[in-house]
């Protein structure tokens, strides 16, 4: 099997893990352990876990004036990141947030303009519009079930931290290019733990573990392993083989694993809305991305 099956083969996992993840998060939120006190367990444990295989990378020294661009994105890609995005998803259905998800990309092409001038083609703004009046459609009117006690105000999370997630990405591009992943990742995470930790403390300490199902603990350890650490080192994988714009196509098959999950255990379902919205997003996208020789 070639190199490139294999990122593929990552990347598509990655797809898979975050998709199902929707669900299984709100399997353990709210009701064993509260949103903000699942972030800690997660970042919590996902720092140790890089700190533990740092020692594969290149030994390199991080040059102090680095470190604040370190701490930035460790405030969007982990603070901001996860705090808005766990307490969205504990308000909003897992179909939802899957779909809002999607709009990341054309978040990070509007930030890029803004920050560091790229140029955006006639069609690529229309496909951001599109996007974002989806985004938009569904956060004002989606309507979702289950346990999902204020859809509004979830959708609205999760959108921020899609944007939080675009300022990542960009932040992060410089450090990418100048250190080795295993050399940076874990001082992000350093950083985002000591972040996240004044925020969930409180929420930590309410979990009664001892009545927590064996099941919901497989559930908490899913998403420390696989959703947080492992979907990094796949994502390291493919990157090394295919392009950014080859890797970001295959976030749009998220909200597709995300909604047969839900739907297969009977925890979400779909509507007119969702579908509208879906449609009018996954059209932005593809004129966002779609390449052309003018590109």
């Amino acid at each position: 099997m070639s190199k490139r099956t294999w990122a593929l083969l990552a990347t598509m996992m990655v797809s898979l893990i975050y998709g199902v993840s929707f669900t299984i998060a709100k399997d353990v939120m709210p009701t064993y352990v509260k949103p903000f006190g699942f972030i800690l367990l997660r970042v919590f444990g996902a720092t140790i876990l890089f700190w533990l295989v740092s020692f594969l990378g290149p030994k390199e020294k991080i040059q102090l004036q680095d470190f604040p661009r370190i701490i930035a994105a460790a405030f969007f890609g982990v603070a901001l990141n996860m705090l808005t995005f766990f307490k969205g998803l504990s308000f909003t259905s897992p179909i939802s947030a899957a779909v809002i998800m999607v709009t990341a990309p054309i978040i990070v092409m509007i930030l890029s303009a803004i920050l560091i001038r790229e140029r955006i083609k006639t069609r690529k703004i229309i496909g951001i519009l599109l996007g974002l009046f989806g985004t938009g459609f569904l956060i004002l009117y989606g309507k979702s079930v289950g346990n999902a006690t204020n859809a509004s105000l979830g959708n609205l999370l999760v959108f921020i931290n899609a944007v939080s997630y675009g300022f990542y990405l960009i932040i992060v591009k410089k450090l990418m290019d100048k250190y080795n992943a295993f050399t940076f990742v874990p001082w992000i995470y350093t950083f985002g733990l000591l972040m996240v930790l004044p925020f969930s403390w409180s929420e930590y300490q309410a979990i009664h573990w001892e009545t927590i199902p064996t099941m919901i603990l497989w559930e908490i350890g899913f998403v420390v392993v696989f959703t947080t650490f492992l979907t990094y080192l796949f994502n390291l994988v493919s990157m090394r083989e295919l392009n950014p714009t080859t890797v970001a196509v295959f976030i749009y098959l998220q909200p597709l694993f995300a909604t047969v999950f839900a739907m297969s255990l009977g925890k979400d379902h779909l509507t007119w809305v969702k579908v509208a919205s879906a449609v009018l997003i996954f059209v932005g996208v593809f004129l966002v991305t779609k390449k052309v020789k003018s590109d």
